[in-house]
């Protein structure tokens, strides 16, 4: 495995693997749940979301650097949700906030037993972000609603059962 240089990632927070013609990208950050840093699914978890302990420091500093977390954050969604070569996203842990945007968006998504899905923000009075009023909009019934505004928790088998994967 050879480390990717993510931005500024010097110490090999996103690996890749090759094979043949397959690339594998892996979060590699297990200590922090492989939150998505400024600089940046290794361990028990997909990706918590953006590494808020690390954004706040520096936002308090300048405010730009918020600005510009979130905008290579949605880059990144975006990319993802228009590659056009198929991406595959194996959600074995926690996938929350920002790991669900870069995993959502993909054309196919594995889950787990051990997958817990939720888009936490909400239970906080934040509205979810990362598309999730595109992808939550889109489930069956009432799933996507309850989801959105409750911050609940999904297994995996429940993201399986409303199509989330």
């Amino acid at each position: 495995m050879e480390s990717f240089d993510a931005g500024n990632s010097k110490d090999g927070q996103i690996v890749v693997e090759e094979h043949n013609l397959v690339r594998i990208l892996v979060l590699n950050r297990p200590k922090h749940l492989n939150a998505l840093s400024p600089y940046m699914g290794n361990g028990r978890a997909f990706c918590a979301g953006g590494d808020v302990s690390a954004v706040v420091p520096d936002i308090k500093k300048d405010w730009r650097s918020g600005a510009n977390f979130f905008r290579t954050q949605y880059g990144l969604d975006y990319v993802i949700a228009t590659y056009k070569k198929i991406q595959v996203s194996f959600l074995d842990g926690i996938v929350m906030g920002g790991g669900a945007g870069v995993s959502i968006h993909g054309r196919f998504r594995i889950v787990t037993e051990n997958t817990v899905f939720a888009m936490p923000e909400a239970a906080i009075g934040i509205s979810p972000d990362v598309g999730a009023s595109y992808f939550l909009s889109r489930l069956p019934g009432f799933f996507g609603e309850y989801v959105g505004l409750t911050g609940a928790r999904l297994v995996g088998a429940e993201m399986l059962a409303c199509g989330l994967a």
